[in-house]
C-alpha cells in the first residue's frame, strides 16, 4: 500500500528536510511540494492525496485556514516551530503534530500512525503491494531498524530469534534487529510457512534442513524445540508431509 502525499511549508530548508524524510519511507510517495498554502488548494481539489504535511504559520494563508477552506481534506500532519497550536491542531482532528526541528525517528512514528489508519481500508481493494505491519498480507513486510524501514521478503526469512525487547530476523544475507513484540510479529507472518518452536524462536518450515533430538538445523544454526511447542511443531510438519 502506498500513501500519496504533499508537503506545504514556506521555509525552504524545512521543506527540504520533509522531502528527504519522505524519500526514505517506502510507503510514502511525494506528489508535489508547495512553498505556500494558496497554490496547494487547486491541486488538492483536482488530485487524490492521502496525506498532507502542513506548516501552520505561513503568509497569506495559514495551515489552519487552509484546513478550514478544504471541503474534502486528506490526513494532516502539522509541522511547526510553535507548540502553541497543538490543541487547535488536534481539535481539527490532525493525525499528528510535529514540532520543529523534527527528528527522523519522530517522523517515522507519525507516518506509521497514518499508515495503520489506511491499511484496513486500502488492503481490501488495492491488493498486497505494501502490507502493513500486523496484517500478514502480501509476501513481504517492512520493519523498523536503526533509522529506516527495511523491506523483508517472507521467502527470505530463515528464522526469527527473540532477544529481550528486540527481534533478530535472520536471512541468508542479513541479520536485522528490530524493536518488536514477538507475538505481534508472529501474527504478521504467513501461518502456513512459519511456526513457533521455542519461546525465543520462530522458524520457516521450508528452510529446515534436518531435525535431530528436538533440535532443528537451519544452515549452521541449531535451534531448540521446547516441550511446550513440540506437539504443534511436529503436527505441522506431519501435516505438510515433511515426516
Amino acid at each position: 500500500m502506498e500513501l500519496k502525499c504533499i508537503a506545504i511549508d514556506d521555509e525552504p530548508l524545512a521543506l527540504e528536510i520533509i522531502t528527504a524524510y519522505i524519500s526514505k519511507v517506502p510507503f510514502l510517495r511525494l506528489m508535489k511540494t508547495f512553498d505556500n498554502a494558496i497554490d496547494s488548494i487547486d491541486y488538492l481539489r483536482k488530485n487524490k492525496v492521502d496525506l498532507m504535511f502542513l506548516d501552520i504559520e505561513m503568509e497569506s494563508l495559514s495551515g489552519i485556514q487552509l484546513i478550514h477552506a478544504l471541503k474534502d481534506r486528506p490526513e494532516v500532519i502539522f509541522t511547526t516551530a510553535y507548540d502553541s497550536y497543538a490543541v487547535e491542531g488536534f481539535e481539527l482532528d490532525a493525525a499528528d503534530y510535529l514540532l520543529k526541528p523534527i527528528s527522523f525517528e519522530r517522523f517515522v512514528k507519525s507516518v506509521d500512525k497514518v499508515y495503520n489508519k489506511f491499511a484496513p481500508a486500502k488492503g481490501k481493494t488495492d491488493g498486497p503491494s505494501h502490507p502493513a505491519r500486523g496484517t500478514g498480507q502480501g509476501n513481504f513486510i517492512f520493519v523498523k531498524t536503526e533509522n529506516r524501514l527495511q523491506k523483508v521478503a517472507f521467502s527470505e526469512i530463515l528464522y526469527i530469534e527473540g532477544q529481550g525487547d528486540y527481534l533478530k530476523i535472520v536471512t541468508p544475507t542479513a541479520r536485522i534487529m528490530t524493536l518488536q513484540n514477538f507475538k505481534k510479529f508472529e501474527e504478521t507472518l504467513p501461518k502456513e510457512n512459519f511456526i513457533r518452536v521455542h519461546k525465543s524462536y520462530l522458524v520457516a518450515l521450508n528452510k529446515i534442513e534436518s531435525i535431530s533430538r528436538n533440535r532443528i538445523k537451519i544452515g549452521s544454526t541449531l535451534i531448540p524445540v521446547s516441550d511446550s511447542y513440540k506437539d504443534a511443531f511436529f503436527g505441522a510438519i506431519s501435516k505438510k508431509g515433511l515426516l
